[in-house]
């Protein structure tokens, strides 16, 4: 019974705000979504305190011929667990965003998308199935439009809400399919009803164009694009930057809570599939250590202070399915949880920064803050040694341990991820350093305008950064013992499919040496940032200069948007307007001249919305399908 109120409690926040406010009013719109999120969060908590519980049957919801789907809670571990961090989360985030939308115009409004936001990740977290988890899926892709495009007057919010839209309808067709294939394969879609017949088809064989393709490797693979697209994995990762268009709050509340950490809960919920399908788990290590070390070098460079976090939450989120490729899962969801609150600390107080910064986010104009934001400052360095993993902060026991169950597993696509990972790790420390210290440190680099206006945040939006702090803080070692130490298969029961040859039998077993390295590469990373921007701050410009071809390779993001829109995204639109020019001389030979109905300006949103979205999805596809397949070949 809390489950149910703790997921459908946002709803009604979003309703009361969306569809109420002419009649509330702003004030009572707003605070109306805060309370229904105490509400959900308290719910949550109880419901958790309460032990796992048996599916909770809400309504049949489709029914056409033998295919039955069911609207049902889970109410296992791994749903309990994710339920109280989003609620927990966006509760904080709700009420951070008071202080921070006050001056907006339509705060009601922003409010109202973020509790239907929330409302689909926990439908998503608490599915019982595939298409209901597919809903909550879909609903955040949705949701997550409209928050990246909240100022539509903006351009550059236009086209990020566009871009995170296509890419990930990319990743949403694979996922689609696997479904599908999944559904074809077991007779159903339902959780347990798949579990329970994997071993069962372990050996069996589709047939396409006379090519053998395993069933279960298959059906992992297209489940896994889809959580590369959502979690913004490499190859389908171009959305998540640009997605800093949109107001801060939701920058956390995606980057932490929800969105992206959709990708990762959905393979640790189908690891009884996963497991059944090595070179699957292969692939998923491969993209996961590719992703922590691609996405480091690119924030070492950036200049927007939410640019540089965008990529640290793409970067980590890598370490996760690395740890999940070798089947770590019960670590992949310690560093999620982990992850949800140093990053959403490190989004609000950025938040922080640019609002006593007058909306300035470029951190190359920032210093000298530690003095005049002293809490902020606190609560940035507090996320930043989580996010850098230096012991006793959070993010040190969960990222240490991914490091040392990718080791563990003696296969070289472990290795290749570990020393991926460990690399990561340094650049991690660097990049981190380098934002705090341009942030905080030195003397201002403002103009004398914003400087007399720098003030700290109210106490509306540093309460959150207080109860945050103290979670990214403590949870490293409060949660140790329960979700990886000896007794994590009681914990997490049988909500988590934990192979007998896992990593997490054999991850404390690695070399010293092994075991110190990350934590001795951060260090070093963190002194190389005190070097380059406390002691000799020319330094960066001079080997910037020196090195200037790489310095431009990492600037312009290794260059994946220019090779998309030169190989993808052009001749989409060359075709979507042959083809529209096509239609054009068609329907004006009808009598009535049907096309003199629509504008050119309409014409042109139909063509960009219809042909080219759904070309760019399928070239996408294909290339991905046959990146797998070269990676499968040469395994």
């Amino acid at each position: 019974m809390f489950t149910l109120i703790a997921v459908f409690a946002p709803l009604l926040g979003a309703i009361i705000a969306g569809v109420a406010r002419p009649f509330l009013g702003k004030q009572i719109s707003v605070w109306s979504t805060i309370l229904f999120m105490l509400i959900s969060a308290a719910a949550a908590i109880v419901a958790y305190r309460g032990g796992v519980q048996p599916p909770l049957a809400i309504a049949h919801w489709v029914r056409v011929g033998t295919f039955t789907s069911n609207w049902t809670l889970r109410q296992d571990r791994l749903s309990l667990v994710m339920v109280v961090m989003v609620s927990v989360v966006s509760m904080l985030i709700h009420l951070y965003s008071v202080g921070y939308m006050a001056y907006d115009k339509t705060p009601q409004r922003f409010m109202s998308y973020i509790s239907l936001f929330t409302f689909a990740m926990l439908m998503l977290v608490t599915a019982n199935n595939l298409l209901q988890l597919f809903f909550g899926w879909e609903g955040v892709g949705l949701v997550s439009y409209l928050l990246i495009n909240y100022w539509y007057e903006r351009k550059a919010a236009n086209d990020a809400a566009i871009k995170a839209f296509i890419v990930n309808r990319v990743g949403d067709l694979a996922f689609a399919v696997g479904i599908a294939l999944a559904y074809f394969t077991f007779g159903s879609i339902q959780f347990s009803v798949i579990f329970a017949g994997v071993s069962s088809h372990v050996g069996q064989h589709y047939v396409l164009f006379g090519a053998q393709m395993p069933v279960l490797e298959l059906i992992s693979f297209l489940l896994f694009i889809g959580a590369m697209g959502k979690s913004a994995q490499l190859f389908l990762h171009t959305w998540l930057a640009d997605a800093m268009e949109g107001p801060t709050p939701i920058s956390a509340l995606i980057h932490a809570a929800t969105m992206v950490a959709a990708g990762v809960f959905m393979i640790v919920r189908m690891s009884p599939l996963i497991n059944a399908a090595p070179d699957a788990m292969g692939f998923i290590t491969f993209i996961g250590g590719s992703t922590a070390f691609f996405a480091a070098t690119v924030g070492c460079v950036q200049n927007d202070i939410k640019r540089v976090i965008a990529y640290s939450t793409c970067s980590q989120l890598g370490y996760m399915f690395l740890a999940a490729g070798v089947g770590a899962y019960p670590v992949a969801m310690f560093h999620l949880i982990n992850h949800a609150l140093f990053k959403a600390l490190l989004f609000l107080s950025a938040g922080s920064v640019i609002h006593a910064m007058s909306d300035e986010q470029d951190i190359r104009l920032m210093g000298g803050l530690a003095g005049k934001l002293p809490v902020t400052c606190a609560m940035m360095l507090i996320g930043s040694l989580a996010l850098i993993a230096i012991p006793p902060f959070s993010g040190y026991y969960s990222k240490d341990a991914i490091l040392a169950a990718a080791l563990s597993a003696h296969t070289s696509i472990a290795t290749y991820g570990w020393l991926c990972g460990t690399l990561g790790a340094g650049l991690t420390a660097f990049y981190t350093s380098r934002l705090f210290f341009l942030v905080f440190t030195g003397k201002s680099r403002a103009s004398k305008h914003v400087q007399e206006h720098v003030h700290e945040s109210p106490f509306v939006m540093l309460l959150p950064l207080l109860v945050l702090g103290i979670g990214a803080f403590a949870s490293g070692f409060v949660l140790k013992p329960y979700f990886i130490g000896r007794e994590f298969q009681s914990f997490w029961g049988n909500s988590i499919n934990v192979a007998a040859n896992s990593t997490m039998f054999t991850m404390d077993k690695i070399p010293g040496w092994a075991e110190n390295a990350p934590l001795a590469v951060a260090i070093f990373g963190i002194l190389i940032a005190v070097l380059f921007y406390l002691l000799v701050p020319a330094l960066p410009g001079r080997l910037s200069q020196s090195v200037s071809p790489v310095y431009k390779f990492l600037l312009n993001k290794w260059y994946f948007d220019e090779v998309y829109d030169a190989l993808l995204v052009r001749p989409s639109l060359r075709l979507a307007k042959f083809a529209w020019r096509n239609d054009d001389q068609v329907i004006d030979g009808v009598p009535n001249g049907l096309a003199a109905i629509t504008s050119d300006a309409s014409a042109q949103a139909v063509k960009l919305q219809t042909g080219s979205i759904a070309l760019y999805a399928f070239i996408m596809l294909i290339g991905l399908l046959v990146f797998v397949s070269l990676f499968i070949w040469v395994r």
